[in-house]
């Protein structure tokens, strides 16, 4: 090999070794930034008319919400939104006529690290759920039900195994576990050691213990009745996860699969509404009766 080639060689050797330590460093980075730091999406939707602004103290967070007293004369109980990731506690505002006029209060607030709550880093049920055990704090007596969409419905699910105030929980589109879906969301040049890499990043800046986030662990501690939605063609948190949280379930239990419906469209649809209330009439009364 003449001295020329020599030299590409050499250059060509130190440029593949720059770009793996840029991969082995910065992919990580990038993955764990992504898992802790979700787009924060601000509100901009005007006050829903029943609602008024509402201030709560989370873990160590503030938390900017929303209560809406039920617009029917007897109250039935409340109904707590926990909303998904990267989005706010305006996707409330159907939950908050539907129900209301169906007697319910209504509480709705961002959850750390979106909307215009307070915190950084969004640990997926980590210290959302104690954040939710301090809302439910300031609620007077009657039934409890939790309602989430994808993070808020693994959030209710992790503080239902925990809390017995919570009376019944409508879980839709929840991950069974935090590493699982992590792993299935990541991008596909993501090899196995970048997202070990990136979830271990993610733990020690965050804070917290990637697999203490676990909604099917939760599920063996639930009593209470659970409602699981997921659509059947839901390709970013995929069927299985609530159909494992399903098998764990210990309490009264129902998973509903919907045709057609990918991410954050399982509760789109008229008909699930009308199975939902049914299915939440039947829990209460269940309670009521003691059965």
């Amino acid at each position: 090999m003449t001295a020329s080639r020599w030299r590409l060689a050499l250059i060509a050797g130190a440029i593949l070794v720059i770009a793996l330590g840029i991969v082995s460093t910065q992919l990580p980075a990038a993955g764990a930034g992504g898992l802790l730091h979700p787009y924060r999406r601000h509100l901009i939707e005007p006050l829903p008319r029943p609602c008024r602004e509402a201030t709560f103290a989370g873990d160590e967070v503030t938390l900017q919400g929303w209560l809406c007293r039920a617009s029917a004369a007897a109250a039935r109980g409340t109904i707590v939104y926990l909303h998904g990731v990267a989005d706010n506690r305006a996707g409330s505002a159907g939950v908050i006529d539907r129900f209301g006029r169906r007697g319910f209060d209504v509480v709705a607030y961002d959850s750390r690290a979106h909307g215009e709550s307070g915190g950084e880093i969004c640990t997926y049920g980590f210290f959302e759920k104690r954040d939710l055990h301090r809302v439910l704090d300031t609620l007077g007596a009657g039934p409890i039900v939790l309602l989430g969409t994808s993070l808020g419905a693994a959030v209710a699910l992790q503080e239902a195994a925990q809390d017995p105030r919570v009376t019944a929980v409508i879980a839709a589109e929840t991950f069974s576990d935090l590493r699982t879906v992590a792993a299935e969301r990541a991008p596909f040049f993501f090899t196995a050691g970048v997202i070990a890499r990136a979830i271990a990043l993610a733990e020690e800046q965050g804070r917290f213990q990637i697999d203490a986030v676990s909604p099917v662990a939760a599920a063996a501690s639930i009593r209470q009745p659970v409602l699981l939605v997921h659509g059947a063609d839901d390709t970013d948190t995929r069927p299985a996860h609530s159909q494992r949280v399903m098998q764990a379930l210990a309490g009264p239990k129902r998973l509903i699969l919907v045709p057609g419906a990918r991410h954050n469209e399982s509760l789109r649809g008229g008909a699930v509404w009308t199975e939902i209330e049914r299915w939440l009439d039947e829990a209460l009364v269940e309670r009521r009766s003691g059965g």
